[in-house]
């Protein structure tokens, strides 16, 4: 069985999202056995149908990182019916800029509740932070209500804690203009404003921008003697990150993108691939947050517990900002 895997704008190297995908890929290269090849889109993404028609002429597997595949997806797929198509981040709700036509057989839709990993997150912040303010920075603002999920997630988590603390929210961008989404230089300035502004933790749903908020956290604390912090996304960007900036990232909000890849090409294997959206959650750890650097250790359990609670339904995190 072999796989052709798309990433989008950035490509492998961009230490969040397409960082994760590809680990999801060589895990099933590992263990299942899968051949696979890599392919990026030009800065633009214009030719993301390309791509993926050329993976599929060549793959039985495909799959978009993004949702802003979907659209290409949908077309490409329906030109090939027996190659087998994963879209992360994909619940078909149109989130481009044309019209969707509903997917077919062959074409599975992998998506996260980052509302709950965010809400973990939020809470370790207000539990960490020593100012009472606390920041969020979103790569895009106003695609199909996906990044405001992040947001959403991370306020009710840290007002869960303290409900007096002061969020600090911006975007670096807006839809159509997704170039938020690898813009670290606009991150890093807006950073930098929230920690002058009094926020000592910044959080990003940015993907490859986050690295400009990781640079600002650590200017930021070593022209003020005193330490910021900035909590990263998607993968472990501890581990990720350039490792001169590793001491500033306090946790990361974990999207499991690597095991959505990997259990959709396995369903694709033993037959048991489903078409459309499945959702990977806190209770399947689909989504969460990570432990490197044990500067979370001393609120481990107080974030566990809360994550229990929203397993059981005690607690429900809101979507939407």
């Amino acid at each position: 069985m072999s796989v052709g895997l798309v990433f989008d704008i950035g490509g492998r190297g961009d230490q969040s999202f397409n960082d994760s995908a590809a680990a999801g890929i060589e895990r099933a290269a590992a263990e299942l056995g899968i051949t696979f090849t890599e392919a990026s889109p030009e800065p633009d993404g214009s030719n993301r149908g390309e791509l993926l028609q050329l993976a599929a002429s060549e793959h039985d597997i495909v799959i978009g990182v993004g949702f802003l595949f979907e659209g290409d997806a949908a077309a490409v797929g329906a030109e090939n019916p027996d190659t087998m198509f994963g879209v992360v981040d994909s619940a078909m709700l149109n989130f481009g800029a044309d019209p969707v036509a509903p997917y077919g057989d062959n074409i599975a839709g992998l998506v996260f509740t980052e509302h709950e990993g965010s809400f973990l997150v939020g809470a370790a912040a207000a539990l960490k932070s020593q100012t009472g303010t606390i920041g969020f920075i979103g790569g895009v603002a106003n695609v199909g209500g996906l990044i405001e999920r992040f947001e959403a997630g991370f306020n009710a988590g840290a007002r869960a804690v303290d409900p007096d603390i002061e969020i600090i929210g911006d975007y670096i961008t807006e839809a159509p203009d997704f170039e938020g989404f690898n813009a670290p230089d606009r991150a890093k300035e807006i950073a930098l404003a929230m920690y002058e502004e009094g926020a000592d933790i910044v959080y990003h749903a940015a993907g490859g921008s986050g690295a400009g908020l990781f640079q600002a956290a650590l200017e930021q604390s070593e022209a003020t003697g005193s330490k910021v912090w900035a909590i990263g996304v998607d993968s472990d960007q501890y581990h990720t990150a350039d490792a001169s900036v590793r001491d500033y990232i306090l946790t990361s909000m974990l999207k499991r993108v690597d095991v959505s890849i990997f259990e959709m090409i396995r369903s694709v294997l033993d037959g048991t691939m489903q078409p459309g959206p499945t959702a990977y959650d806190l209770s399947v750890d689909g989504v969460g947050y990570s432990t490197s650097g044990g500067f979370v250790d001393d609120i481990a359990e107080e974030l566990d517990a809360l994550k229990a609670q929203i397993v059981s339904g005690e607690i429900t995190v809101p979507t939407e900002p």
